[in-house]
């Protein structure tokens, strides 16, 4: 786990510029309220996907929404391009034991509508979002809590967490179960944020029209136009480090990036955050200066569902190592990426503390096409292979048919069974079915960090019954190392455990590692101050238009 020994604190805060409103024609770039005499900072337009369910914070945990709650929230940190956290709402977050936390936000936040930010607006949307019956996505964010499990019990035998105590408007205490050195690290993830008294009333329809504290808020009611764009306009009442310097910010849903990357090269898109396959090589000759390629926290996978027919068991393990070594990872990033990925060594990324390119069991991410014909034989002398087509799913505005169509032929010529890909029109829509457990193959996965440390590419996914565990998998003695580093307040020595832990998931391999990817986008000639973090998604904030 990356810990960090504390954050620094707020930077400064200025008024903002009034911020007229005006009527513009929704379909043209640059549409918004930020059109209006006296803006300054332009109007911004970038690519998105439709996401999975309504924007509430903590039932949010795909890239679609997530780039959507962070431009619409503000949190208790937040992190620069690099990672590293700084204090946003938050005043001071101070423990002496690592275990219970005390932590004063500013006074006088307001949400977008007017309200007041206050400790009760997180202690109670923590608690939202931990209760069982509530059903969030993101609720194990809140299992380090006192008074978790008791929130989370079937039924719930107690509403809220014991560990959570409002001291007054700006004061709120954080008491955990065991000391966890790295919680101040986390909060900068969307499921810590704060949410308005109004939001309670109706959640869903909270969610459609979402009223934030953070750097834009939605241009009016309706602004999201489900699979078409949503739009957002700068928010004069959040006074933090992430002020908005253009005027609006809309995301234009594209039905695949290819569309996206002609938009681009048009001029009718300012910064895109992924270059199609099509165009990997050719991007940066043509973009440019715009062009980006830069490593990011992404890891990318695949995954066979535990429940899957001939995946359990030993066989199942046998199955799974055979798919692992019948593929070539860096011929695939080279002729398919062009060199924009980098074949995995782990389960995390290499921008992150802990990463490791000598894990005992990682040989198996390597080619070796007899050893993959030997592994497959010997799962069948277990239990004979059932002959049904190996399907990996994915979606097909996510660009990934060239990359899935290429390691189903390397199976099928290296272990002679059928195997293709699968194809979803919409993230959304691969997405439902995974979280609904309908899905009935293999499909495609991979994990944008929620916040920059290595705990957080192994528990929220591999962890028995997290909430990004959409395989299923379940190991006692990996749950086991999760805990123990989790304990440790040492840094390194932290990282060496979740290594350990590391070796458990190359034995039983839950997904199939492929490779990490890079920041590979690029942006308009016309838009400036454009930088990529380290998770890759645009600062979209601090972007202008000349």
């Amino acid at each position: 786990m990356t810990r960090r020994d504390g954050l620094k604190g707020a930077l400064g805060a200025a008024a903002l510029a009034t911020l007229a409103a005006c009527g513009g024609g929704d379909d043209d770039k640059g549409s918004g309220n930020g059109a209006s005499s006296g803006a300054s900072g332009g109007d911004v337009v970038a690519n998105g996907t439709e996401p999975q369910n309504p924007l509430v914070p903590t039932n949010t945990n795909e890239v679609g929404g997530g780039r959507l709650l962070d431009s619409l929230w503000a949190g208790l940190v937040y992190y620069k391009a690099d990672g590293t956290p700084e204090n946003d709402l938050a005043d001071s977050i101070e423990t002496t034991d690592a275990q219970n936390y005390t932590i004063k936000i500013k006074s006088g936040q307001k949400f977008s509508d007017g309200s007041a930010v206050t400790a009760k607006s997180f202690v109670d949307a923590w608690n939202y979002g931990a209760l069982g019956t509530n059903a969030q996505l993101s609720s194990y964010f809140f299992e380090p809590i006192a008074g978790y499990p008791e929130v989370q019990a079937d039924p719930p035998t107690a509403q809220t967490m014991s560990g959570l105590k409002v001291v007054d408007d700006t004061t709120f205490t954080v008491a955990l179960l065991q000391p966890e050195s790295d919680f101040p690290l986390r909060l900068g993830y969307s499921a810590f944020y704060p949410l308005p008294d109004t939001a309670y009333t109706d959640i869903k329809a909270y969610g459609e029209n979402p009223v934030g504290n953070g750097p834009y808020k939605l241009k009016e009611t309706g602004a999201w136009q489900h699979n078409v764009r949503i739009d957002f306009v700068k928010n004069d009442g959040y006074d933090g480090p992430r002020k908005a310097q253009n005027d609006s910010l809309a995301f234009v849903f594209y039905e695949t990036y290819d569309a996206a990357y002609s938009s681009l090269q048009s001029g009718d898109l300012d910064v895109l955050d992924n270059i199609p396959s099509s165009a990997l090589a050719t991007y940066q000759d043509d973009l440019g200066d715009g062009a980006v390629n830069q490593p990011a926290a992404i890891f990318q996978s695949f995954c066979i569902p535990e429940g899957l027919a001939g995946f359990g068991g030993e066989e199942g393990k046998l199955r799974r190592q055979a798919f692992s070594y019948a593929f070539d990872r860096a011929a695939v990033c080279k002729a398919i990426f062009n060199d924009t990925r980098t074949p995995a060594k782990d389960f995390s990324s290499p921008v992150i503390a802990g990463y490791s390119e000598t894990v005992e069991g990682n040989e198996v991410l390597s080619l070796d096409a007899d050893k993959a014909k030997q592994l497959w034989a010997q799962a069948n002398a277990i239990a004979p292979w059932n002959g049904s087509t190996f399907t990996i799913a994915y979606n097909v505005d996510g660009d990934h048919q060239a990359w899935v169509d290429a390691v189903t032929a390397a199976i099928r010529q290296v272990l002679g069974i059928q195997a293709e890909g699968k194809p979803y029109p919409t993230f959304a829509q691969i997405r439902t079915e995974i979280t609904n457990r309908t899905i009935s193959g293999a499909f495609r996965t991979g994990w944008q960090a929620d916040y920059p440390g290595l705990y957080n590419f192994l528990a929220p996914i591999y962890a028995t019954g997290a909430g990004s565990n959409d395989g299923d998998y379940t190991n006692p003695a990996f749950d086991e190392l999760l805990v123990k580093a989790s304990g440790t307040t040492d840094q390194d020595a932290a990282n060496k455990i979740l290594q350990q832990a590391q070796t458990i998931l190359f034995a039983d391999l839950p997904v199939i590692p492929l490779w990490y990817s890079n920041a590979s986008g690029g942006f308009d000639k016309d838009a400036k101050n454009v930088q990529f973090g380290w998770n890759s998604v645009p600062l979209y904030y601090q972007i202008t238009k000349s």
